[in-house]
């Protein structure tokens, strides 16, 4: 291979450079929780290798339906037709799960120059027991990476987003709309495009965003325990009736309400030790704009709260997945007692 064997941090950025040096390489794995970007720079790849005339010769498409170790030799002995380049992108095909595994082995080590083999992930698992097969996708690939981005990353993301439609946000607003959508860029993305279709000013406010956004799972119990934190219990069994509406499933809203709980309960251990917002940021992997309010949060709850809370939310875990008994019951019920605990707190 023409191309040095790059790990895993480095990928991404390798991939980018061979973009940005129009010198793509052979072979590359692209996988990751920020499918935004995955698919952005798979877009990119692709037109870097293709062109418009000649793709419906030079491009082929493998899935787990298709693949074979046949047809994956097929697609690369094609020679690319009026063009300098093939490409092979096989999507979500488990690779450790083929029978000719040393065959599969020489093809992944001896891929032609004129040909890209692109593999794509959600979640990337290989199964390095088999130690042949793993060495020639570790030694020929270009393992690429993507993550969700950092905070500071995506809000700078988010306001060039804005300003490309000619809007501009702030800093603070920004941060708003992470804790609403969470850390994914398509998401981020469809609800950048809601907010600019529905506003006719320049600037964007937040009753802008509380228009049209829908907010995530954890975006509501957070907010949901900021109301029990302030003792605003109505508002903390409305919040619960909206996650029921997003969410039939009762234990998810538990699991999310519990998680939450488990960090402010770090966040009040944290603060009797006068650590800081950053270090529960680190904790528990958490953006810092929430560790923050997370911390705020606790500075207003005792620890003996925040360890019922913690137990409590298993309990009902427990209750969810042993009985039979009305779901939507006993999620109102565990709201119904950490209110009662958080009234007596």
């Amino acid at each position: 291979m023409d191309k040095k064997p790059t790990g895993t941090p480095a990928g991404a950025e390798q991939l980018k450079s061979d973009l940005k040096a129009k010198t793509p390489g052979r072979f590359y794995v692209l996988y990751g929780e920020e499918d935004y970007l995955r698919r952005y720079y798979l877009e990119q790849l692709k037109r870097l290798l293709l062109d418009d005339l000649t793709a419906d010769f030079n491009f082929h498409r493998l899935n787990p339906e298709n693949f074979s170790v046949d047809l994956l030799a097929d697609c690369m002995e094609a020679l690319p037709m009026m063009a300098e380049h093939t490409m092979i992108l096989a999507e979500d095909v488990d690779l450790f799960g083929v029978t000719d595994a040393e065959r599969l082995c020489a093809l992944l080590s001896d891929i032609p120059a004129y040909c890209t083999l692109a593999l794509t992930y959600g979640e990337f698992k290989p199964d390095k027991r088999k130690r042949k097969l793993w060495d020639a996708i570790e030694k020929n690939a270009v393992l690429a990476e993507f993550r969700y981005q950092s905070e500071s990353d995506l809000r700078a993301w988010i306001r060039r987003h804005f300003a490309h439609e000619k809007k501009t946000i702030s800093p603070e607003l920004c941060g708003y709309l992470l804790q609403q959508c969470g850390l994914s860029m398509t998401r981020l993305d469809a609800e950048i495009g809601k907010i600019c279709a529905y506003s006719g000013a320049e600037t964007v406010v937040r009753a802008d965003i509380d228009a049209v956004v829908e907010p995530t799972l954890d975006a509501v119990v957070f907010q949901l325990t900021d109301a029990l934190a302030a003792r605003r219990f109505d508002d903390a069994l409305k919040l619960l009736h909206t996650l029921l509406k997003m969410q039939n499933d009762a234990i998810p809203i538990v699991a999310a309400i519990g998680a939450q709980m488990r960090r402010l309960h770090a966040a009040k251990i944290l603060l009797n030790e006068g650590k800081s917002a950053e270090e529960l940021a680190q904790l528990c992997s958490m953006p810092s704009f929430a560790a923050t309010k997370t911390m705020g949060q606790a500075r207003r709850l005792s620890d003996g709260f925040c360890r019922k809370a913690v137990l409590l939310c298993c309990e009902t875990d427990e209750q969810l997945k042993t009985s039979y008994g009305d779901e939507e019951r006993l999620v109102e019920l565990l709201i119904l007692q950490l209110a009662e605990e958080a009234r007596h707190d």
